[in-house]
């Protein structure tokens, strides 16, 4: 049986960006596996599941025709600084490491700010706060979001004044944009 091709959000001769489809979640997590990124098939599972419900956009960039990045809309995220006020989040966005520095991650963040401003005039996003993330941190300034406020988050809360956690993937501050 052929995957359906879904939705194309942006095309040039190198970058494709477009729905994630069943086979794009293996390849992916294989690719992030070999570049030594702590990777499970499950997490592309569950927004490809998310997505077939109506309750996320999953996209993935191609580049010359090989899936290289990731990224997800939730019209209105039920997690995070602004959880549950009708803003959509940006989560688990990714270009794989051998792709950077060829456009793809702002052609993925142009794609998900779009479908974003469908629902709202501002969008928002987690961005971990280890060296890993460091490329992220610096592609989000330059868009111009802007950090919440709320200081850091870990897992589903902020973080108190003094109290200790771990600088791992659950580390995040919240950065928001208005789209309008």
């Amino acid at each position: 049986m052929t995957e359906r091709e879904g939705r194309i959000y942006y095309e040039d001769d190198k970058i494709r960006i477009r729905d994630m489809k069943q086979s794009d979640a293996g390849i992916l997590t294989r690719e992030e596996i070999a570049q030594g990124w702590d990777s499970h098939i499950e997490k592309l599972e569950m927004r490809l599941c998310h997505q077939a419900e109506g309750k996320a956009a999953a996209l993935v960039a191609e580049y010359e025709g090989k899936p290289a990045g990731y990224i997800h809309v939730y019209p209105d995220s039920r997690w995070g600084a602004f959880a549950g006020l009708g803003y959509p989040e940006i989560v688990d966005f990714a270009v794989l490491e051998k792709y950077r520095g060829r456009g793809i991650g702002n052609r993925l963040m142009d794609a998900a700010e779009e479908i974003a401003a469908e629902y709202a005039d501002m969008v928002y996003l987690g961005v971990g706060l280890h060296s890993g993330y460091g490329s992220a941190q610096r592609l989000y300034v330059r868009r111009g979001y802007m950090p919440d406020g709320s200081g850091v988050w870990y897992g589903e809360s902020v973080c108190e004044p003094y109290a200790d956690c771990r600088n791992d993937d659950d580390l995040n501050l919240y950065f928001s944009k208005k789209l309008r």
